[in-house]
């Protein structure tokens, strides 16, 4: 990569790589698994966005910290983490595929309040509430796990390419923003036809299969290859 000279073409590069590193085959696999099981564009485009920002804390408080000591993660650890990161994916699809299961089965919508914010939806789905937003937990936490498997390849760009601690945290930053803009507008569109699958039970657990069958594969494929990485195999 040629080195970055100046200011604006670093931003638009960190972002534009962020967009990109969004679409990635292990992420794709574990934020479609959990877009699945949403019903609107709306709710897709939250979770997308949940997932980045989950991804972005994670990679600035790694990433940030590793750039700013001028270090890198080691070999194995690296390894390590992204075969954590495969674990939770096949873990995501084969939720995907219980849920598929027993799709339409389960108990009604609830409705329920938390403070002034009254809002329904089915009792199993997991999230909190931050004043009037309501986030969901799941796919945070999925972006945290995925934002610690990327930390290493970013600090290992940012060293490679800036001089100075400032341009490597705020081209991390920017990389993160760029994260969550492209997952965020992927599963938004994503979340339109399912407006219409959401209207056919069957139709929808079989998307929903589909999703978890991806993330299996994508996920246990991932594993052995970080396990070869790790084990020397």
């Amino acid at each position: 990569m040629p080195r970055m000279s100046s200011g604006l073409l670093t931003a638009v590069l960190g972002v534009v790589l962020g967009m990109r590193h969004a679409l990635e085959p292990d992420h794709l696999a574990a934020v479609s698994s959990l877009a699945a099981e949403q019903r609107s564009a709306r709710a897709g485009l939250t979770l997308g966005a949940a997932w980045g920002l989950g991804h972005t804390l994670s990679l600035l408080a790694v990433g940030g910290t590793l750039a700013l000591l001028e270090t890198q993660l080691p070999p194995r650890l690296a390894s390590g983490v992204e075969l954590l990161v495969a674990v939770m994916v096949v873990g995501l699809g084969l939720r995907a595929l219980g849920r598929a299961a027993r799709e339409g089965r389960r108990g009604a919508p609830s409705t329920h309040a938390h403070g002034g914010v009254v809002h329904t939806h089915p009792a199993p789905d997991e999230h909190l509430h931050l004043r009037g937003w309501t986030l969901a937990t799941r796919p945070l936490l999925v972006g945290v796990v995925h934002g610690l498997a990327g930390s290493g390849a970013v600090t290992a760009l940012v060293l490679a390419e800036l001089p100075s601690a400032a341009a490597r945290l705020g081209y991390i930053g920017l990389f993160g923003l760029g994260s969550v803009a492209g997952m965020a507008l992927l599963t938004g569109l994503f979340g339109v036809p399912l407006v219409r699958v959401a209207r056919a039970p069957r139709a929808a657990a079989a998307l929903l299969g589909v999703a978890g069958v991806v993330s299996v594969v994508v996920g246990a494929a991932w594993g052995v290859e970080a396990g070869r990485q790790l084990w020397g195999g």
